[in-house]
């Protein structure tokens, strides 16, 4: 493998951790805004909870929370360094 590839793949790792935090972090807010949540469930269910969490600061702010965003742009960056990584492994 050639430093690219690794480079993106360390980078999309450090998107899945970020992802997970954000994950939990939104099942906290849930929670302390006394929504259900299921723990157990949170790999299923994270972009259900996200939009509810959107919806639910939407409702208190007017605006959807930092944490939606840090959600969306989490999984998203992961998406694309890990198609970035095979791609650079093929080539």
């Amino acid at each position: 493998m050639d430093k690219l590839t690794i480079v993106l793949m360390i980078l999309a790792a450090g998107c899945v951790a970020w992802y997970t935090v954000s994950t939990i972090l939104i099942f906290n807010g849930l929670r302390k805004r006394g929504q259900k949540a299921s723990f157990l469930f949170l790999n299923i269910m994270a972009p259900i909870y996200a939009y509810r969490y959107k919806a639910v600061t939407i409702k208190e702010t007017g605006r959807a929370g930092r944490l939606f965003y840090s959600w969306v742009v989490s999984i998203n960056l992961t998406l694309l360094l890990a198609l970035l990584a095979i791609i650079s492994h093929k080539y």
